[in-house]
């Protein structure tokens, strides 16, 4: 111990203890925000002791750095290294407030949407937050009024390399007392939550950086024999369609319209002696509309991204970052493609910038015609919302747009204004927020009814304009509005206590298919989004069997019901897994009898090849190998989405 204390001269080394100081308080600042500011799960002494001795590895291994600087350079590497990792886990507080989740290597290349959600910053930074640079600051105070002096010289690398091997010595341990708790932690890292739990906020970094390459080299690595597991899959999966709705829409116009943020439990939910979304309401009581009450969203972090990804491909969003922004240059079989090829024009109507989530980039690769961004709107400041231009005006000017389609169409509405924050202004709320208390909670309920106003509004106009009667209009819930943070407030809007069973019923949302003359009524059956395009093209007469699809046709009579979830969770109509516990769906009981317990892991392992194979199509680009008869891959230099001329521009409107 002597031999690292002491420099040449005998005397204590001021930067060692500098430096020990600068590891203790990150070690220390970085458990108390991972117990307090992360809903991590933890059970047992062991995950808490494992949570207090993460940090304390990685905080001496990049710290240590500094170590193999001489002179003043060694303190400021160290208060640069300390700074790093201080911005690193302050941004995942935030990312997590926000989204419930924590930071990947690929949401840091999505930088072109930071514009668009720095609107929502303010409403998740909190006063204390302060602390999180404190210490740093209190160190930097130390060094400039000299209270440390900055000493010349340094350690030899012998004993620099020294601190490292501890380091790396210590979080070796950790791992290995992390996967006798947790065996295959990170061979079978679906849920991020584990991952920081066991390992901590920045070990979970280097993980997640390390698979982001992975990723990025598979499809280097990629060959043609890489997409035949994946085709036998989707044969061996393929769910026939059903003769009573085969070709119910044949010729039929198709119009999604996609309710941000609107959850299940708000349909027929009163505040206040009214009903939040009468209209919605209304709709799952229409003779002609079929409304799936066991409807769940499969979001992770790409969010609406991701939803949008999964209607159109029917491939699953991934774990990490949003394959929008990362392989908007895949090889893709859409359906816009898909539909384009028989006859259908496609578009897209989004009143925010056409960069945002890379839209522009990728709707090109899934062969959309038209891309009506906010480009084609009046974007009047009085009629934005956080994230572009409320609902209302929305779909009022978007009116003349969709009539200068060609028929039949396929056409996409993406609404923004019921999206966290849940910001109205008090003269367009025509409901009293909630009283629970939680300013995010209370919000919700105010925006949903807006955005129920707005839907009502567009169908009136479709009514008139003769489009009611000749087009399939599906909607369908993104993901959920109000996440796993604000439980305890969704308690008192539910009445009963949310569990984790019924935290992962929460991420239902509402699926409204209606076809003119075919009968309509409540179903039952569990599906999620990745199901909806091979039910939209057998609806239209379309056979879904030559395509890659990891989903199935709700309306078959053999309909897949086993709902993945990205963090490795599933629903089914039989199971729920949720937070490693396996759940009776019918009772919400926790399943003890072994027998069940055997059948639902086969379930498990069902739900992790479909997204284990579907990753592999996504991150290899794996349909460049595989063409299905009678489809023609996309060449994306065909579309262009730039506006039109100023005056074209004027007389459209």
């Amino acid at each position: 111990m002597k031999y690292f204390f002491q420099k040449d001269d005998g005397h204590i080394h001021n930067f060692l203890v500098f430096f020990l100081c600068a590891v203790f308080f990150l070690w220390m600042k970085t458990y108390i925000v991972q117990i307090t500011q992360f809903q991590l799960g933890i059970e047992g002494v062991l995950q808490h002791l494992l949570l207090f001795i993460n940090p304390l590895g990685p905080a001496l291994l990049i710290l240590g750095l500094s170590l193999f600087f001489k002179g003043r350079r060694r303190y400021h590497w160290l208060m640069a290294l300390y700074l790093i990792m201080s911005v690193f886990l302050y941004a995942n507080t935030l990312y997590y407030r926000f989204f419930n989740d924590f930071i990947t290597l690929p949401t840091l290349f999505q930088t072109q949407n930071f514009g668009d959600v720095s609107s929502s910053i303010p409403t998740l930074i909190k006063p204390y937050d302060l602390l999180f640079f404190a210490d740093f600051l209190i160190m930097g105070a130390a060094l400039f009024f000299r209270y440390v002096k900055m000493e010349p010289g340094g350690f030899s690398r012998r004993t620099a390399g020294a601190f490292i091997l501890v380091a790396l010595g210590i979080s070796s341990l950790n791992l290995a007392i992390a996967e006798s708790d947790r065996p295959q932690l990170l061979t079978r890292g679906f849920d991020r939550n584990y991952i920081v739990k066991y390992l901590g906020m920045y070990n979970y970094g280097i993980y997640d950086t390390v698979q982001s390459t992975k990723a990025s080299a598979q499809r280097v690595l990629a060959n043609s024999d890489d997409i035949t597991e994946v085709v036998n899959f989707a044969n061996s999966n393929y769910a026939k369609p059903n003769p009573e709705y085969f070709g119910a829409g044949k010729g039929m116009n198709v119009l999604y319209l996609h309710l941000e943020s609107i959850q299940t439990f708000l349909i027929d939910y009163k505040l206040h002696g009214e009903e939040v979304t009468p209209f919605l309401n209304s709709l799952t009581r229409e003779k002609n509309t079929m409304y799936f009450d066991n409807f769940f969203h499969q979001t992770a972090q790409g969010k609406t991204a991701d939803a949008e990804f999964m209607v159109a491909n029917s491939l699953y969003g991934l774990p990490q970052g949003a394959a929008f922004i990362t392989k908007g240059l895949n090889t893709y079989q859409s359906a816009p493609a898909i539909l384009g090829q028989r006859g259908y024009t496609s578009a897209v109507f989004h009143g925010n910038a056409g960069s945002f989530w890379n839209r522009d980039e990728i709707y090109k690769s899934f062969g959309y015609d038209n891309f009506f961004d906010s480009s084609y709107f009046d974007m009047d400041p009085e009629h934005l919302a956080d994230y572009g231009l409320m609902d209302k005006p929305f779909f009022e000017q978007s009116i003349p747009l969709l009539e200068s389609l060609p028929q039949p169409f396929y056409a996409n509405f993406i609404t923004v204004t019921h999206h966290y924050p849940f910001t109205i202004k008090e003269e367009e709320a025509t409901i009293a927020p909630h009283t629970t208390g939680n300013k995010t909670v209370d919000n919700y309920f105010q925006t949903a009814r807006y955005a129920d106003e707005a839907l009502e509004q567009f169908f009136d106009y479709l009514k008139q304009s003769g489009l009611y009667d000749n087009t399939v209009i599906i909607m369908y819930g993104d993901h959920y509005g109000i996440s796993k943070n604000h439980n305890k407030a969704m308690e008192q809007v539910l009445g009963k206590e949310v569990t984790p069973f019924e935290s992962a019923g929460l991420q239902r949302t509402p699926l409204l298919i209606r076809v003119p003359g075919m009968e309509g009524g409540v179903n039952h059956e569990y599906g999620g989004q990745v199901d909806l395009l091979p039910t939209l093209l057998h609806l239209l007469g379309i056979d879904a069997k030559d395509y890659v699809h990891f989903g199935t046709d709700l309306l078959s009579d053999n309909h897949d019901d086993i709902i993945p979830f990205r963090n490795g969770d599933f629903v089914s109509s039989k199971y729920t897994l949720a937070e490693s516990k396996y759940y009776d769906s019918a009772t919400g009981e926790l399943i003890e009898d072994e027998e069940m317990l055997e059948e639902a892991r086969t379930y498990r392992e069902n739900a992790r090849q479909k997204l284990d194979l579907s990753d592999k199509v996504v991150h290899a680009d794996l349909l460049r190998f595989y063409t299905p008869s009678g489809f023609e891959p996309v060449d994306r230099t065909e579309y262009n989405y730039q506006p039109m001329v100023e005056d074209e521009h004027q007389a459209a409107r």
